[in-house]
Parts: structure tokens; C-alpha cells; sequence
């Protein structure tokens, strides 16, 4: 699959239009959000593109993304948003809304699995095979052209793997539970930006 890879400085362009359904992913330099910073911001339509965004790590300063992100019209698609969206509320300062998630997609329809991961969803629903050796390096400096195509990798399929879990989904009547997982995904950054990284529900 041929991917049209561009990356930005800083922020998206004035004039993109990138419609109203988007993929989203961010990459950090670890996962506790106060210590590790968000790095880039990458985004596809569902046409074979990816729109890779280095973000200014001095001020963050991206009203461009800042705006898509904010918008509650347009839909974006995560793999694990509760992640990225922490990172993007607490570094970039905005809510992400409107979102659709299919690692929570995944766990509600597959059932018949336990491995929940993006490339797993790759090789069931685009019969591709990736390679994540670059999921763990650093996205703080100059990228490589390995990493450029491993951030592509984590938003370009999304589209089509979402419109399959949501199949099975409307197939075995779990749509209502999805979306109704997905209204409490801004609750669930709340608490772990405040530091509740337990199951409050629990015992």
C-alpha cells in the first residue's frame, strides 16, 4: 500500500482540508504525562495519507490541530485515545471530542480474542503484517524515515478496521455499550490526569 506521507512544523497548514473523519495518534517519550512530552500529532483522512505534525515542544502553540481536535463535527478515530488524549488535553490544552475508539471497539466486539493491539486489528481486518520495532524510540529529535512510516502505519488503516468492528458490533447488538463506553473516555482522562490510575469501581 502506497501511503502519501507529509510532515509539518509545529502545525497543520492554513488551507488543509482534511474532511469530517479523521485518525488520529499522537507519539510521546513515555507514557506519564506530566514527565513525558507529547512530540508529534499524526493524522489520515482514509485516503492512503498521513499528515505527520511536529509539535513545538517551547509553547505548543498549533491552532490549526488545535482547532480540528476541538471540534465536536468532526469524528476522530483512536487506537487507545485515552493516551493520547491526556496528553493532548494537558500539552496542547483542549478536550478531543467526538471520538470513536477501536482498541474499545475491539475489546467489546472480539470476544473471541484477548489481543487487543493495533497490529493484531491490522493483520485481521488488512490481512498486513507491520512491524512496530519503532514503537518504542525516540520521537523527540529528527525523525527517520522508519519512524515517519511507523507513525503512518498507526493511522492509515483505522478507517477501514473501525467500519469492520462496528459490524460485528451492530451484528452482535453491542453498539449501545460501545457508545456508551466512549461517553465516559473523557471521564476516564480526567481521572488519570488527576492521578486515579485505579479502577474506582472496583472493590
Amino acid at each position: 500500500m502506497s501511503i502519501d506521507i507529509k510532515v509539518y512544523k509545529n502545525d497543520l497548514p492554513d488551507d488543509l482540508d482534511l474532511g469530517n473523519v479523521l485518525a488520529i495518534d499522537g507519539e510521546f517519550m513515555g507514557l506519564n504525562v506530566r514527565r513525558d512530552p507529547l512530540c508529534l500529532i499524526q493524522i489520515s483522512s482514509g485516503n492512503s495519507d498521513a499528515h505527520i505534525i511536529q509539535l513545538d515542544r517551547v509553547n505548543y502553540n498549533a491552532p490549526n490541530l488545535v482547532k480540528i481536535l476541538a471540534d465536536s463535527k468532526i469524528v476522530k478515530i483512536f487506537h487507545f485515545g485515552r493516551a493520547d488524549m491526556a496528553h493532548i488535553k494537558h500539552y496542547l490544552k483542549t478536550d478531543t471530542n467526538n471520538i470513536l475508539d477501536t482498541k474499545i471497539a475491539s475489546k467489546l466486539a472480539r470476544s473471541y480474542s484477548d489481543s487487543h493491539s493495533l497490529k493484531t486489528l491490522i493483520k485481521e481486518f488488512i490481512n498486513i503484517d507491520i512491524s512496530k520495532q519503532f514503537q518504542s524510540s525516540d520521537f523527540g529529535g529528527e525523525l527517520t524515515p522508519s519512524q515517519i512510516k511507523y507513525c503512518a502505519n498507526d493511522v492509515v488503516y483505522l478507517h477501514k478496521i473501525h467500519e469492520e468492528l462496528n459490524k460485528i458490533l451492530e451484528r452482535e447488538k453491542r453498539v449501545n455499550l460501545y457508545k456508551d463506553c466512549l461517553k465516559f473516555l473523557k471521564t476516564r482522562v480526567d481521572l488519570d490526569l488527576a492521578l486515579f490510575k485505579d479502577d474506582i469501581w472496583s472493590h
